[in-house]
């Protein structure tokens, strides 16, 4: 079964999340603080999670949390940003500002490098000299490992023979995956692929944006105008999938988060769902102390198919 680490993007999104430093950094500090204590050691942020003035914050907030840490733990942490490939992040030398500047927002605690997304939608000459570059970074030893993120099985597959002949082993690939995420035809064929070669696949968004943990009946509710549009969908569209979800948890005395994170974990990818507070941290971390049933797992993927709204589609996500 693979693990649980978590992952960063509200810590300075307002759009989506509804992020205010004066609220929030005290109570993120005990969340990262409680995730560690629960054995949590895999953290995934960018450099572009944070909205308007905040963009770059959730590097610095948890550059400012690693640092407070024992040169001991800071060492069993596998810390993982991403790299926004925008447009004029050009060539091979295209990330070289970025990087420098995740490094610094870090406090120097970064583990591996991840291109937050394809190009290939709209510059796909770009993709490969950026892939180099980062490439790069892991033989000159600046960084220890390089993933990607929102690629399908066909370009995942390309990429990781390019990295081979440069005898760069791809760690990781980031996908949207849950019991809610849009269902692709290449799906099996990635997870195949990755199982077979070695690749982690990290699930983003494993909670749904925290519609999986809501129990049948539940109304929209959340902080943000976004997240309301996107309860309003999907709430009345997964309730019998939620009432399964709530029928696993009761029957186990486990919660419905640890059943949906250990529906990603059956399939074999590792789930990293956003953390904001201690107690999620602690239910998150609870998850790994049981594993789900064959006849569960084929249960919820039969309720799944069955669903007639999905969560949205990554934009960038390539074939």
């Amino acid at each position: 079964m693979s693990g649980i680490g978590f992952g960063t993007w509200s810590w300075g999104n307002q759009l989506v999340w509804g992020y205010r430093p004066e609220r929030d950094d005290l109570q993120l500090q005990a969340t990262f603080r409680q995730a560690l204590a629960s054995g949590l050691n895999l953290i995934d942020t960018a450099d572009s999670y944070g909205t308007g003035a905040w963009t770059g914050r959730s590097e610095s907030l948890l550059g400012e949390c690693i640092a407070a840490l024992p040169a001991t733990r800071r060492s069993e942490l596998v810390v993982a940003t991403k790299l926004a490939p925008f447009p004029w992040r050009l060539g091979r030398r295209g990330f070289d500002r970025a990087f420098e500047a995740s490094r610094r927002r870090l406090r120097g605690h970064l583990h591996r490098v991840q291109l937050h997304w394809s190009t290939a939608r709209y510059a796909p000459w770009q993709e490969v000299a950026l892939l180099d570059g980062l490439a790069d970074r892991v033989l000159e030893e600046d960084v220890l490992e390089l993933g990607v993120s929102n690629v399908g099985p066909r370009r995942l597959q390309s990429m990781h023979r390019h990295l081979l002949d440069r005898g760069v082993p791809l760690r990781s690939v980031q996908v949207q995956f849950s019991l809610l995420s849009p269902q692709s035809s290449g799906e099996d064929t990635l997870l195949a692929f990755c199982r077979a070669v070695g690749i982690e696949v990290l699930a983003y968004s494993p909670l749904a944006f925290g519609i999986l943990c809501q129990p049948p009946g539940a109304k929209p509710h959340a902080e943000t105008a976004l997240r309301r549009r996107i309860e309003t969908r999907l709430l009345p569209a997964s309730e019998p999938l939620r009432f399964e979800l709530q029928r696993i948890a009761l029957s186990r005395k486990v919660s419905q988060t640890q059943v949906a994170l250990n529906w990603c974990r059956a399939h074999g990818a590792t789930p990293i769902p956003g953390l904001r507070r201690p107690s999620q941290a602690r239910d998150v971390a609870a998850a790994l102390t049981w594993q789900m049933t064959g006849e569960e797992r084929v249960q919820l993927d039969r309720l799944r198919a069955a669903c007639t709204r999905r969560m949205p589609e990554n934009p960038f996500l390539s074939d």
